[in-house]
């Protein structure tokens, strides 16, 4: 293998690690305040949000499909659900409505 290869991966290895190492770190033994510790919360809905809405308004065959994923992924976020079990709520309720329709 290619010397330059090797060191691009362990350099892309190195700046993946870095940001995931660095708060662990720094801010071990800190406590947070509860704002912050809000903020952060909140964070993987932000993101499954942005990954999520964009999609439910570009599907080509059936846009209800979209629709009704999104739906369901809200209510079961909204009742307070961690994000594995609001992804496999939306992913449960589609394929229901794919058996369906």
């Amino acid at each position: 293998m290619n010397s330059t290869i090797v060191w691009m991966i362990i350099g892309m290895g190195v700046v993946t690690y870095l940001p995931r190492l660095l708060p662990f770190v720094l801010l071990g033994g800190v406590e947070l305040p509860s704002f912050w510790q809000g903020v952060l919360k909140n964070v993987p809905y932000a993101v499954l949000g942005a990954l999520i809405i964009p999609d439910v308004f570009f599907i080509q065959d059936d846009f209800w499909f979209g629709v009704i994923g999104f739906a369901a992924a809200v209510i079961t976020a909204w009742l307070g659900a961690n994000v594995m079990i609001v992804v496999l709520a939306a992913v449960a309720v589609l394929s229901l409505y794919s058996l369906v329709v």
